[in-house]
């Protein structure tokens, strides 16, 4: 298994990152290239890898043995998978996958960000971009460029058009309207069940019985098919939610 110590001097191997370092698995099957981005973090205080791993096998295993923030995939890893984003998100629901692709494809793109990936960024993309991406997504944002975003919202949309009629819908109860309008707002479970007064667990239960009685999937999809239908009244634009909701 491809396990390299990146600890700074000073630190012991398998010693807990210090408060607020980001903690990288890089997962590539080039070891120059995983040479070279590991050299790139090494000079940023905040920016520890702790493991790298050159196939999906010992990517899994790395996944499972070091805590960490921020998975670093090369995309060709994943040509001919279909369940390996998901299974690596069922594993540790808190890392944040960013896919290194060679080439931008429609399809692809829009799969993998409908998976959970929070960023897809060039195999050529300059070191300090780098840095700037691996820390917006630590913090919770995705990493879109607005030729992504269009092909999601375009995707989505195509989907949108056939699911059933806003004339044929089940009625929303004002809950579920509140809760739709701050999925649209960009806001998580947690936050909506704090301006609502209750629990995360009670929006995840409103949430599944939203998307059964409109016929949606996710969130994004159910912020696009209500703003496209006109379900709720807002001024959001569908580009803004897409960029706030891709990779939630």
């Amino acid at each position: 298994m491809d396990f390299l110590d990146d600890s700074p001097e000073g630190e012991l191997p398998g010693e807990p990152a210090k408060p607020g370092t980001i903690r990288i698995i890089l997962a590539d099957s080039q070891a120059i290239y995983r040479v070279g981005i590991r050299k790139v973090f090494a000079l940023e205080d905040d920016l520890r890898v702790v493991a790298q791993a050159d196939s999906l096998e010992n990517l899994r295993a790395a996944v499972e043995r070091y805590p960490t923030d921020v998975v670093l995939l090369e995309g060709g890893l994943l040509a001919g998978t279909a369940n390996v984003i998901p299974d690596l998100l069922q594993m540790a629901p808190d890392v944040k996958l960013i896919v290194q692709a060679v080439s931008s494809d429609e399809n692809q793109t829009v799969e993998l960000y409908r998976r959970g990936v929070r960023g897809i960024i060039s195999r050529s993309i300059s070191p300090d971009l780098l840095v700037r991406c691996v820390r917006r997504i630590a913090a919770g944002e995705t990493w879109i460029d607005n030729q992504s975003v269009n092909w999601v919202i375009e995707a989505y949309r195509a989907q949108a058009a056939s699911l059933v009629s806003p004339r044929t819908q089940p009625r929303l109860s004002p809950k579920e309207m509140a809760i739709i309008t701050c999925i649209t707002q960009g806001k998580r479970n947690k936050e909506i069940a704090y301006q609502l007064g209750t629990t995360e667990q009670v929006i995840k239960n409103y949430l599944r019985k939203i998307y059964d009685k409109l016929g949606v999937s996710d969130r994004l999809e159910l912020a696009l098919y209500c703003l496209h239908n006109k379900i709720i009244d807002s001024d959001s634009d569908e580009e803004a939610v897409a960029q706030k909701l891709v990779g939630q």
